[in-house]
């Protein structure tokens, strides 16, 4: 709630300024639905986690909602979705069902994954999430299999594959990359651009400190895009989707968006100054939307704080549905497990 409100002055005071609005007044009220629901529900899971409701690490999506956002703006319900393990806002947005979200965080039967996956493996096969993954970059190569069903199969549908800063130097990418665009899959890799990996800046990281270069030399398009505005992901996603559903492949978007949080629920954050973070907090996304929403009369203070009584009773409700269900049985053990009967071994 800090943020929020410390955000909400700093947007009366004229700080946080509102462009003139690009889209619906429909689609920036569902921004803002969506955006405060991604905000509260993390913020609540990070409660339940310093209370050890919960286990295993925990990497919170706070501050990074417009990209999530505005993908929603620019994609069809049956394009695909791969992620890292910063991964609990993503089937929130998608359309899951918050309490099946909350129940996985708890590793209980009724969750996304039925308990197995927990924080860093969420699966919604219904609403095309295909993780949650929680090797740094395994998504990559990942994604673009995915693209290459879809391709073979001959259906129109777009990959969206994400990772962080952190994740763009691993060396699978680049063959990802040169495969990608020479079959010309259509995927969108699109970085999370957070400014740091566990704890290392992209200045420390590599020479190259524009990673949206990363695709130049396999003839990529690639942008810089403004992840803390949900127009500007929007519209970039729009375009890089209408290139892969032409036939002219990938895109790689490199969406600059920032993290309030440590990168993981254990992160000291002794990396960065608390300037820095207010800085950034200045141009929260949920207050930038609301600073929209205020300044063409789309809303008043009364729809405010009636959004905010309805997101933290579906917060409420996801976490007694957590509590309440049951934890899976030992036999959950043996399914949902790759066999086949007949594959040669060598027997003792």
């Amino acid at each position: 709630m800090a943020v929020s409100t410390t955000s909400r002055k700093a947007n009366q005071k004229g700080n946080v300024k509102a462009q003139a609005p690009r889209y619906s007044r429909e689609t920036y009220v569902r921004w803002y639905s969506e955006m405060l629901l991604m905000r509260r529900f993390e913020e609540k899971c990070g409660q339940l986690y310093l209370q050890q409701k919960f286990g295993g690490f925990c990497h919170l999506y706070i501050g990074q909602e417009a990209v999530l956002s505005g993908m929603m703006e620019a994609i069809k319900p049956t394009d695909r979705v791969i992620t890292a393990y910063r991964d609990h806002a993503h089937p929130l947005v998608m359309g899951a069902d918050p309490r099946r979200v909350m129940a996985e965080l708890y590793g209980k039967i009724t969750g996304l994954s039925k308990g197995k996956g927990g924080s860093m493996h969420m699966f919604d096969r219904e609403h095309n999430l295909f993780g949650g993954h929680g090797i740094v970059g395994a998504q990559i190569p990942m994604g673009a299999g995915i693209a290459f069903a879809d391709k073979y199969r001959g259906e129109d549908h777009v990959t969206l594959c994400f990772f962080g800063d952190g994740a763009a130097r691993q060396g699978a990418l680049h063959e990802t990359f040169n495969m990608a665009m020479t079959w010309k899959l259509p995927v969108i890799f699109i970085i999370e651009n957070n400014q740091y990996a566990m704890g290392t800046s992209v200045e420390r990281t590599s020479n190259v400190t524009d990673l949206s270069l990363l695709g130049a030399s396999y003839q990529m398009p690639s942008f810089a895009v403004d992840g803390m505005r949900p127009e500007s992901v929007a519209e970039a996603i729009s375009e890089a989707a209408s290139r892969a559903r032409n036939g002219e492949g990938p895109t790689l978007l490199d969406i600059q968006t920032y993290r309030y949080k440590g990168h993981s629920m254990s992160d000291p954050q002794k990396y960065r100054t608390k300037e820095e973070v207010a800085e950034y907090q200045e141009r929260d996304p949920i207050e930038y939307v609301l600073g929209v929403l205020r300044s063409n009369g789309w809303i008043t203070e009364a729809d405010i704080e009636a959004e905010e009584a309805r997101v933290k009773s579906v917060v409420d409700e996801s976490v007694k549905f957590a509590e309440e269900s049951p934890l899976p049985d030992a036999a959950e053990l043996y399914k949902d497990v790759y066999t086949q009967d007949d594959y040669p071994y060598v027997k003792d």
